[in-house]
């Protein structure tokens, strides 16, 4: 294991390049990381890691989309669409990104409260949902297969972050992370609509 999160409550490295390796352990080696990568009070990297993964994906989406974007209910302010772009930007993951990742802990706390006697506290449970959260800086490409991979490997992190932070069995994690992951990865991230828009395809809808 690397050295950079060997003791995250003695202070954890910060900055990009740490954002990019705490993805990379996520995504690759999650039950060691999450153990390792989730300290005790300092929620901070988490939420910053979630919002970085917000900007990613809303920018590929941006990038990806063009001007077509601007037909699917982005606002336009008085034609000016890049001013319009950095706009959305900052209210996505400076003010909705932080608010959603919040308001989903509180649910997962409530739901370990009765069920995880042993858990951590709500700091924990938002690093938690902000690493799991690696898989969607795809979710900005026009792929629905992409997508729905993306957000169900999503919740599958989630899965095991809480079963790992909150010393759980990985199946009773799954089944008190299901709110939240249904929120975060199912609505935010655009699962569901991806999935639907895949039967759609294949003709099953």
């Amino acid at each position: 294991m690397t050295q950079w999160v060997e003791n995250p409550a003695g202070g954890r490295e910060r900055g990009p390049r740490a954002i990019v390796r705490a993805w990379f352990e996520a995504i690759v080696r999650p039950r060691r990381f999450f153990p390792v990568g989730v300290a005790p009070g300092d929620q901070a990297p988490g939420l910053v890691f979630a919002m970085g993964v917000t900007l990613v994906a809303s920018l590929l989406r941006f990038a990806l989309a063009g001007e077509t974007i601007f037909a699917t209910g982005y606002p336009t302010l008085g034609g000016r669409r890049a001013l319009s772009v950095v706009l959305v930007l900052a209210v996505i993951v400076v003010l909705v990104a932080p608010l959603v990742l919040h308001l989903v802990a509180a649910v997962q706390t409530l739901l370990l409260v009765a069920f995880a006697p042993g858990r951590a506290g709500v700091s924990e449970t938002v690093q938690v949902i902000g690493y799991a959260t690696a898989p969607c800086v795809f979710v900005g490409l026009p792929s629905p297969i992409v997508v729905v991979f993306a957000t169900g490997y999503g919740a599958v992190l989630l899965a095991i972050g809480i079963a790992e932070i909150h010393a759980v069995s990985i199946a009773r994690a799954a089944a008190l992370s299901a709110i939240p992951a249904t929120i975060v990865f199912g609505i935010g991230y655009g699962g569901f609509e991806a999935f639907e828009t895949l039967l759609r395809t294949w003709g099953t809808v």
